[in-house]
Parts: structure tokens; C-alpha cells; sequence
């Protein structure tokens, strides 16, 4: 890699002036763990690495009972993973934030990072001049596909990497963005972009803009929720489909539930008719059985991942079935 400028701005204005000015030719730094990465194997080549993470203010977990859980976007990983308050309220971010990568990265890590982490396609990270770094076509449409996306692709054809960004749209949560000296909120599922809107990029986020912090709202008192993920190793893999769930159940029956997938979209994805779909649902086997087949009826799959649509079907059957059992 070549030399670069450390930059450790006091404040959040800083910090977002220098982005904004020296646009492409600076980057974040936070957590690290896939900044170094990408400049290491020469994705991005940044001359200024601007530091975030001694700012004061962004690394605290706050929950305020009836109104909901403030995550500050330099909150780690482990600390997500192994509040207590998660675990007994917000299970589904807990459980995912567990399984990300290793001991030692979620360490690392902040969950604002994690939002932000860009694409683990082979094509974007080797020496590929592909659609996504600028070029003219997406090698994995007729190439090397076996863990790209099955809904929601084209021109590019990633996965998000993220499993805490898929616990958090199953939770409704908001991403507060620090933006021209202002801050805005925004639904977490507006915060992240399908190729089809701009193939360069994952999120919302333009120079200069910070994310700031994650809120998720109160749960009902009667939440379950869970976090599956199906990975091909049992440590520091990424999901090859993962799904999340929060449910209310009351006499047999889901009275309200929501779904999102992790490894099947380059967003984290929902489908609002199948979150209603869900509302009554009766959870013996048949009713069950009959709802999964109504999942990704608009999937397409390519040459080497059509198994992750069924995968995906099963693990939506083994979560409810799960959060039902509890």
C-alpha cells in the first residue's frame, strides 16, 4: 500500500469537513477491520485516513425502558453481542452480532462499521476491473455466482455482508446520519441501496456523511425474536443465507411478525406482503409449510445459487418453529 496522512479530528465537524473536502481521496476509520483490508489489497487507495475513533459520545449503549435501545456507531461488536439488555430484549441483534466473524474482530469492530463493510464478492476483491470498482460488467452474473444474490440483483449481483444490518431491519431500527452540520434519522431500510439505484455503492451515505448512531424502538412486552445464520464454516464466515425474525404469538397464532434475509440480496431484504402474510399465522406444521412456499416467489437465481432459495425457505420454517418453541 502507499503512505497516507493520519488524520485524528476532535470533533464530529471536522471530521466530516476533511471527507467532504478531500472526497474520494480520504476514507474512515473506526473499528479498521475492512478499511486495511481494502486498502491492502488495493480496492480503495485513500491518501488521508480520517481517525473517529477517539471522538467522545459515539461508543455508548443506552436503553431507556418504553421508549427503546441507542446504539453509538462506535459501539462494538462484542459489547452488542454480550449486553444483557440485548440478549433479554433484542435477541435477534445479540444472536447476530455473536456470530460475526471472530473473537478478536468483534473486538474490534463497531457496528457503524459493520453497516458500512463493503461487498465480499471474489471479483470485487481480487485484481477484477469490475462494474462495482468502475467497470463495465459484473463478473459473477455468468462467472463464479455460488454465493451471490437470488433477488434483487443487476447490474451487480453482491450479497451485504452485514448480519447485524439484517437483525436490525427485521427491528425497525433508524440510522441517525451526521450531515452538513445537522444530524438526520432515517429507516435503516432506506439507508442501504440496490444496484439498480447505484451499483457504486451499498448505502445513502454521500461525502462528508457520518453515521452517528442506531435506534431501535421498544419491543412489545410478548417479543421473541432470533437470528439464524447458515454459514459454510462455524467461525469467521459470512452468512450463505441467514434470516432474522421478531414475532408477537398469542393462542397458537403469530399476531405480528416481521422477516428480513441476510446472504440472498445486496440490500438486507424484506417483503412487506409476506410480513403481513404473517399476522394470524397459525404455527402447526402445515400453515407453516404453506407460508414458506410463498417466500422469494420473484427470485432469480443464477447458474450456481438456486440451492440458497431453498435454503432460505428452510430456514424461515426452522426460526418460526423455534421462536414458537421457546
Amino acid at each position: 500500500m502507499r503512505e497516507f496522512n493520519f488524520t485524528n479530528p476532535s470533533t464530529l465537524d471536522e471530521a466530516s469537513k476533511i471527507l467532504k473536502t478531500s472526497d474520494s481521496s480520504s476514507a474512515l476509520l473506526a473499528g479498521g477491520t475492512d478499511l486495511l483490508s481494502l486498502i491492502k489489497h488495493e480496492i480503495i487507495d485513500p491518501e488521508n485516513l480520517v481517525n473517529i475513533k477517539n471522538l467522545n459520545g459515539f461508543d455508548k449503549i443506552v436503553y431507556r425502558k418504553g421508549e427503546g435501545l441507542k446504539l453509538g456507531a462506535l459501539v462494538r461488536i462484542s459489547d452488542i453481542a454480550e449486553h444483557q439488555i440485548i440478549k433479554d430484549k433484542f435477541t435477534v441483534l445479540s444472536d447476530a452480532a455473536s456470530v460475526i466473524a471472530s473473537p478478536q474482530l468483534r473486538n474490534m469492530g463497531t457496528i457503524g462499521g459493520n453497516l458500512c463493510q463493503r461487498p465480499r464478492c471474489w471479483y470485487y476483491r481480487e485484481e477484477f476491473d469490475c462494474i462495482r470498482k468502475g467497470g463495465d460488467i459484473c463478473y459473477a452474473y455468468l462467472g463464479k455466482n455460488k454465493y451471490h444474490c437470488i433477488v434483487g440483483g443487476g447490474p451487480c449481483y453482491i450479497v451485504h455482508p452485514s448480519d447485524t444490518a439484517v437483525a436490525l431491519t427485521a427491528l425497525d431500527a433508524k440510522v441517525t446520519i451526521y450531515s452538513n452540520g445537522d444530524y438526520k434519522s432515517i429507516p435503516i431500510q432506506e439507508f442501504f441501496i440496490l444496484p439498480e439505484v447505484n451499483y457504486l455503492k451499498e448505502n445513502v451515505l454521500e461525502p462528508g456523511e457520518i453515521v452517528t448512531e442506531i435506534f431501535i424502538p421498544e419491543p412489545k412486552a410478548d417479543v421473541k425474536s432470533k437470528y439464524i445464520k447458515f454459514m459454510e464454516r462455524n467461525a469467521w464466515d459470512f452468512a450463505v443465507v441467514s434470516v432474522a425474525s421478531v414475532m408477537n404469538l398469542s393462542n397458537g397464532k403469530i399476531s405480528s411478525g416481521k422477516l428480513a434475509w441476510g446472504g440472498v440480496a445486496p440490500v438486507p431484504w424484506q417483503e412487506e406482503q409476506l410480513n403481513q402474510k404473517m399476522s394470524g399465522l397459525s404455527i402447526d406444521d402445515n400453515s407453516v409449510e404453506e407460508f414458506s412456499k410463498s417466500l422469494f416467489e420473484n427470485s432469480e437465481p443464477l447458474e450456481h445459487n438456486e440451492y440458497k432459495l431453498i435454503l432460505a425457505k428452510n430456514l424461515t420454517k426452522r426460526i418460526i418453529k423455534e421462536i414458537a418453541a421457546d
